[in-house]
């Protein structure tokens, strides 16, 4: 029984270094952030990128004049901002994608989403790399749960990368290592 516990043990700490370890942190608009000024691209900047499930993806922008909101499909398409998923207002949040397929972000500022400032975030259904036109018939994925109500900022939607924890994905899965060492020891 003690093996089973063992050998049990292992395989969820080597599952959880290799989804922390292939997590990719990603900055909406890279060096602009998200903004409606200096005519950024953002459907150019989300195709360009693979992303995967646990990626976290970092809105930066000025709190007073942007905001970030997580709608539907069809909410994106026709810059409704009436009722989002969810809304981010602090200026520096972070979303890590937790279900495959489409997450639509706007910002809900008048006229903004309409010059551009929205983005779908694709994570492919099938590993492949995604198309740079999405299907017309792709359904979006389950809303991101959120920890706060619309238009109230928390520090609990907010994803420490390891870039802000200044260790590096190496030095990640050796303390895990080091960590499933003292455990299995111990047992």
């Amino acid at each position: 029984m003690e093996l089973v516990e063992r050998t049990l043990a292992i395989h969820v700490l080597l599952a959880l270094m290799l989804q922390v370890i292939d997590a990719t942190v990603y900055e909406v608009g890279d060096a602009a952030g998200w903004t409606n000024v200096g005519n950024v691209n953002y459907k150019k900047w989300a195709a360009t990128k693979n992303f995967q499930l646990g990626d976290t993806v970092i809105f930066e922008y000025n709190a007073p004049f942007h905001n970030v909101m997580r709608v539907t499909r069809a909410m994106y398409r026709a810059c409704n901002t009436s009722a989002p998923v969810a809304t981010y207002t602090t200026g520096n949040d972070s979303i890590t994608i937790r279900t495959r397929g489409h997450h639509y972000f706007i910002c809900g500022k008048s006229g903004h989403c309409e010059a551009g400032q929205k983005v779908d975030i694709n994570v492919p259904r099938d590993h492949q790399v995604p198309a740079s036109s999405p299907s017309a018939s792709t359904p979006p994925s389950p809303p991101v749960p959120s920890d706060k109500s619309p238009g109230q900022p928390s520090q609990k939607n907010r994803a420490m990368s390891l870039q802000e924890l200044k260790i590096s994905p190496g030095n990640l899965a050796l303390a895990m290592a080091a960590l499933a060492t003292l455990v299995l020891g111990s047992a």
